[in-house]
């Protein structure tokens, strides 16, 4: 019995011996991704057609799942760009973006999806992956990273669907938006590479400039949101996500 426990439920083989270190470590670490899964997985809701709010419903039973049946303590669990994309493309010839229907058949996919990957656990057909080669999963990654790219410029210029190709509606970007979402890039991409330098010729030590370069995206995010919220007139017109809806969906057999 004791063997099936440590088998179907890896938790009570680390958790004897987990550390009060370990433990103030990974509080700082989820305090950060959880400060970012949050507007991560907003946006990967809207990625697969689905209301923001979705995807914070689908960031929260994973990892408490995972908590339970996990064996790695560094995978990264919960919903992904690529994931999104591909729900999207597979709902969104059946059923109008947005509607009750489209929601429904996202969460019978996702459903029969986990059912799919349950079935090839018990079985043990893991094996089947090696025969995927690597030129394969980089250019279905690659593939699929220009696509999201691509779908979500119109976002980025402060376009709507109704404005047509970016060809034709150049005239109608939101600067404001466009400025906000650049800067942002441009700020993520040379602090990811030279700002933990930067702050170690000023004087800062080596640990908290590394922690300081982890927490760019978060500081990012906070410094949008503000702007935002502290000047309506200068970026009047940036779309936001507006209020979420409180609370836990109800259960119920999809159709």
């Amino acid at each position: 019995m004791k063997l099936a426990w440590r088998q179907y439920l890896p938790i009570v083989t680390w958790l004897p011996e987990y550390t009060r270190q370990a433990a103030s470590k990974d509080g700082v670490a989820a305090i950060i991704v959880t400060l970012m899964l949050v507007p991560q997985s907003l946006a990967y809701a809207i990625v697969a057609g689905l209301p923001p709010v979705y995807g914070l419903y689908a960031s929260i039973l994973p990892l408490v799942a995972y908590t339970l049946l996990g064996t790695s303590k560094t995978l990264a669990v919960g919903p992904v760009a690529v994931i999104s994309l591909m729900t999207a493309e597979a709902i969104a010839p059946l059923h109008d973006v947005g509607t009750h229907a489209y929601v429904t058949a996202a969460a019978t996919l996702a459903f029969l999806s986990g059912l799919m990957l349950l079935i090839m656990a018990v079985f043990r057909l893991g094996f089947l992956t090696t025969f995927l080669s690597h030129s394969v999963l980089s250019g279905f990654m690659t593939a699929s990273g220009v696509l999201i790219v691509l779908g979500q410029l119109p976002k980025l210029l402060g376009l709507s669907v109704a404005d047509g190709s970016l060809s034709e509606r150049f005239a109608n970007v939101h600067y404001p938006t466009l400025w906000l979402g650049v800067g942002s890039l441009v700020l993520l991409a040379l602090g990811r590479r030279y700002l933990s330098s930067f702050l170690q010729t000023l004087g800062c030590p080596m640990s908290w400039a590394s922690h300081i370069t982890k927490l760019l995206p978060v500081i990012v995010m906070v410094v949008s949101i503000l702007l935002v919220y502290s000047f309506p007139n200068s970026t009047q017109g940036v779309s936001v996500v507006g209020a979420i809806p409180s609370g836990l969906p109800s259960f119920v057999m999809p159709v």
